[in-house]
């Protein structure tokens, strides 16, 4: 397959465009454009500023993540849960000559109600790259995915991340606090906190008390926070989750250290893949189809 396309990761905050002949990559360009920051401009223009003299005639552009939201270029309905990861590709959402919008993924039951976009498009590259029962999606809104070789069964998302930076930044428990450090020793006391007491919510004012009676030092809160919670989301969602299943992580290299230190606690060896990697080969994937 020799035919050009373009593949491309709109998120709320940052876009990112990779330019490709086939399975090889000609060129990658970054925007601070997200979808929240178009500072005016429309979809179209910020889109034809990126891929500027990439497209020639009507090359396909593929494209994943919060641009398909409702505050994005044009919703891209969800596909619910169960869905087969072939029919990801088959319900792209049009929104000009040859451009393409990848759907998201939902649940809607009584007892979970959930949605994702762009980690369906990481989901379909890890499905090649590393099988698994299980995809641990560690981010800002942490994913866990159940799947077999054919269909996404099931997944929930923790707001690890984003509780983190919550409370570190915009609570009593990191106000008055000095810049942080980097701390192997506070993550790892906090991880086995967490892991042994996942029913958190009680312990996130010791936090605080710990550091104000000086048995924490200071400069450390957000590592020992990060594996506090780390800790009781990896307890929590493994035991729902994970059983003895295969799990592969899907992330940036620093998370992946984090969370594969949670999951080796308990005892259990994780796959592992670069997100980005898991994402373009996804992309690839529904491109091929696209572009052919």
């Amino acid at each position: 397959m020799t035919s050009r396309y373009i593949a491309i990761d709109w998120g709320s905050t940052n876009l990112r465009a990779w330019l490709y002949q086939g399975d090889r990559c000609l060129e990658s360009r970054q925007s601070e454009a997200g979808v929240t920051r178009l500072n005016g401009k429309s979809p179209q223009a910020v889109l034809a500023e990126v891929t500027e003299n990439w497209r020639e005639g009507a090359t396909p552009v593929v494209m994943a993540g919060m641009v398909g939201s409702n505050v994005g270029w044009k919703i891209a309905p969800y596909l619910p849960v169960p869905a087969r990861f072939s029919a990801i590709g088959e319900q792209l959402t049009s929104v000009g000559d040859n451009i393409w919008i990848i759907p998201g993924l939902c649940v809607s039951r009584d007892d979970n109600h959930n949605v994702m976009r762009g980690e369906e498009t990481q989901l379909l590259g890890a499905r090649t790259l590393s099988p698994s029962s299980v995809y641990v999606m560690p981010g800002t809104h942490c994913k866990w995915v159940q799947t077999n070789a054919q269909q996404i069964h099931d997944f929930r998302t923790v707001l690890t991340g984003e509780l983190h930076h919550l409370l570190l930044r915009h609570s009593l428990v990191g106000a008055g606090l000095p810049e942080q450090e980097m701390s192997p020793e506070a993550f790892a006391a906090g991880l086995t906190r967490g892991l042994a007491s996942p029913a958190v919510l009680p312990q996130l004012f010791e936090v605080r008390a710990s550091h104000i009676l000086g048995t924490l030092p200071r400069e450390q809160v957000s590592e020992f926070l990060s594996g506090l919670l780390i800790g009781a989301e990896v307890a929590t969602m493994g035991e729902q989750f994970a059983g003895q299943q295969k799990i592969t992580l899907v992330a940036g290299s620093s998370l992946t250290t984090r969370y594969q230190q949670a999951f080796r606690a308990l005892g259990r060896e994780v796959s592992t893949l670069e997100g980005d990697v898991a994402f373009q080969a996804g992309i690839r994937s529904i491109a091929h189809a696209v572009a052919n």
